[in-house]
């Protein structure tokens, strides 16, 4: 017996040795089976540095093939200034795979000019250029100067990719001086304001859809009284030395197709601000942007933006939130007012009029929504039917598709509510 029980042992033993070597051998002829990427090589990318653009994919030589991860990898090209469109090809053989990125390379030295009118609708000017692809090495780098009665200037620099395909740095200067009012006891008056600041961001990609910006501003503000009505609570000067923290998270979901625009978008804005001043305390301000796109139709796109926006609640007439026709209400006019939060919903309908080759004209129709809360004010101001403002229009975009941003915009819009303004709003780019 105890024989034929070592027998069955050594049986179960053979067996068992021959399954684990079966196993084995399925395990390395499977592996064997996935296709590699042996080489990627780009197609189109004149002015731009292959390797910079193969640092960007997430799809890497010797990596699996993986149709999903490449998608995602064009998705990604696409968003860079540089380029306007991406596509890619493979041909295999024997699991090995050379893939073939095909790239159209936006022309990015973009001049801006622009002409708009000062609170005491004085004719101003801003000049100035930047380079969405400097060095073909995705850096953007630009200036601007702007004389609307006083002068400014700003610089900046902003490398995502300088140090890895997921750290990179931004550097801001900019020295500003315009003529804004300043909202207190019903009444106002205009001061010259000037701003004075430095700012250095690190920039940190996550992954393909979550990146992340944090660091620190140095700015001085400068007010200096000019007209309109004074309080001995309001000073008629101020120069103060203050410093911000930021904080911005992006959970990015866009697909781009040219003039059209696919998916949803999420901006978190936080700063933390110090100053040392009778006039002024350390306060918190924040703001969300959640952005959705539907494409309708072959033509058409619908576009939206809902901003929520709070701050500390001081009663004071330097409240961070306005009511301006470039930020939020078109048609409204120019810094009409001022808040300690805001919610603002922006939706309007895109559809291509006219397209040829790299040209083309675009209609929209919009609906500009918003309401604020007053300096010390509650929660319930946001419901006062006068803080409720609403502005509808139309617009027309004239759109260059080989030219990165070069979008005009003009959108003609009028006030829905009591007491409600109407105008003309220019600009450069899509209003959001």
């Amino acid at each position: 017996m105890k024989a034929v029980n070592k027998n069955h042992k050594s049986i179960h033993l053979f067996l068992f040795k021959i399954i684990i070597f079966v196993m084995f051998w399925l395990s390395l002829n499977c592996y064997s089976q996935e296709k590699r990427i042996e080489k990627i090589t780009f197609s189109g990318a004149e002015k731009t540095k292959t390797h910079v653009l193969k640092k960007i994919l997430i799809s890497k030589e010797g990596g699996i093939l993986d149709s999903i991860m490449l998608n995602q990898d064009m998705i990604r090209l696409k968003r860079l200034p540089a380029i306007s469109n991406a596509n890619f090809q493979t041909s295999c053989a024997n699991n090995k795979c050379d893939v073939v990125v095909t790239v159209e390379e936006n022309f990015t030295i973009i001049p801006e000019v622009n002409f708009h009118k000062t609170i005491n609708q004085k004719l101003a000017y801003r000049i100035g250029v930047g380079e969405y692809n400097f060095l073909g090495r995705n850096i953007i780098l630009g200036g601007f100067y702007q004389y609307n009665g006083f002068d400014s200037y700003g610089v900046n620099f902003r490398a995502p990719t300088l140090f890895s395909a997921k750290w990179g740095v931004s550097l801001n200067h900019q020295n500003w001086t315009s003529e804004e009012p300043l909202y207190f006891d019903g009444e106002s008056a205009n001061y010259k304001y000037q701003n004075i600041s430095y700012e250095v961001l690190v920039l940190y990609q996550y992954d393909f859809k979550n990146q992340l910006q944090f660091g620190i501003n140095f700015f001085k503000e400068k007010y200096n009284y000019l007209n309109g009505s004074v309080s001995p609570e309001v000073p008629n000067q101020l120069d103060v030395n203050k410093k911000l923290l930021k904080l911005i998270y992006t959970f990015n979901d866009l697909d781009y197709n040219y003039q059209y625009i696919n998916g949803f978008k999420n901006e978190f804005h936080g700063q933390y601000v110090t100053s040392e001043n009778e006039y002024q305390d350390d306060f918190l301000i924040f703001w969300n942007d959640f952005f959705y796109f539907k494409r309708l139709g072959e033509k058409g796109n619908w576009a939206n933006r809902l901003r929520i926006g709070l701050s500390s609640n001081d009663d004071t007439p330097f409240a961070p939130f306005a009511l301006d026709n470039n930020l939020n209400l078109r048609g409204v006019g120019i810094l009409v007012d001022r808040g300690t939060g805001s919610i603002v919903w922006n939706t309007e309908y895109r559809h291509t009029l006219y397209e040829k080759k790299w040209f083309v004209i675009q209609s929209n129709v919009f609906v500009d929504t918003g309401t604020w809360r007053n300096p010390g004010g509650s929660f319930s101001d946001f419901t006062d039917s006068n803080n409720v403002k609403v502005y509808s229009g139309i617009g027309l975009r004239f759109i260059n598709k080989k030219i990165f941003n070069a979008i005009f915009r003009i959108d003609y819009g009028h006030g829905l509510t009591k007491n409600a303004s109407k105008g003309f709003v220019f600009g450069i780019g899509q209003y959001f």
